[in-house]
């Protein structure tokens, strides 16, 4: 092309729709990953993704290449690499309000003597961002970067009440799935649900995500709507209605207190 010549407008769109797409088959290729947790072939990652099989082999070596994927030592297995890790450590620790959220989480578990969780909404989802586990605790895997749903856990569920019934309804999928047998799957009772975490100013929730585990939840008032809450899990053996009342209250407490200090600090 002669000097000063100039690309050809549409042959410029032409290439940014082509970055965009491959930038947007990466984005689902390292989230399928993430999901999937074992090894996945060529083929399996094609059939579900839809991706041509030759770009998509492509697409895979680069990944690999730059530490988002990881091959087996044949080449035909792949999986989520360990730059996804860092990465999701960066996150953390270029957040600032999540030291002084660990310190709230070490003061209730201190206090409480229960596992207490820090966690933000993703959509119709809840990001584990930190815990601080019982020192009864029998949880080999960390919680942190793992989600649930916000309709099945007392954090998420404290933070669709900082919503309106109209943001919520659009918020969550069509079918709510059950993770155990008491989990609310009922769009009306989850919206009364919110109607009463916004009165008394806290969420609960008994066995709805986990079997043997009844949580209470406060959102951190630093944001609004808010994206963060703290929880406490308890057994649901080991802790009556009056002590679990008590242990919200505490969380109420703390989260109050953080929210004031993240403000004062300027952390929006």
């Amino acid at each position: 092309m002669a000097e000063g010549q100039r690309v050809p407008k549409k042959a410029t769109a032409r290439g940014e729709e082509s970055g965009v797409k491959s930038a947007r088959r990466a984005v689902e290729v390292i989230e399928l990953l993430a999901a999937h947790g074992d090894w996945l072939t060529l083929g399996q990652v094609q059939s579900r993704l839809g991706v041509p099989r030759s770009s998509l082999h492509g697409l895979l070596r680069t990944l690999a290449e730059a530490g988002w994927v990881e091959e087996d030592a044949r080449g035909r297995g792949f999986r989520l690499g360990v730059h996804a890790l860092t990465s999701g450590t960066a996150y953390l620790d270029h957040d600032p309000a999540v030291p002084y959220a660990t310190a709230a989480l070490e003061q209730i578990r201190s206090e409480c003597g229960f596992t207490a969780h820090l966690a933000r909404r993703f959509g119709d989802q809840v990001v584990y961002l930190e815990t601080r586990e019982s020192r009864n605790s029998t949880m080999l895997v960390s919680r942190v970067g793992r989600t649930l749903p916000v309709y099945a856990t007392a954090l998420g569920k404290a933070l669709l009440a900082e919503l309106v019934d109209e943001e919520i309804e659009q918020l969550l999928p069509q079918q709510l799935q059950s993770l155990t047998e008491f989990t609310v799957s009922d769009r009306a009772t989850l919206l009364e649900s919110c109607a009463v975490i916004r009165r008394q100013g806290y969420a609960s929730e008994n066995q709805e995500g986990t079997l043997g585990v009844r949580c209470v939840a406060a959102v951190i008032p630093y944001r609004i709507p808010a994206s963060d809450a703290i929880s406490c899990s308890m057994p649901i053996d080991r802790v009556t209605d009056a002590q679990a009342k008590d242990v919200a209250q505490l969380v109420v407490r703390v989260t109050e207190e953080l929210g004031r200090t993240l403000r004062i600090n300027g952390i929006r």
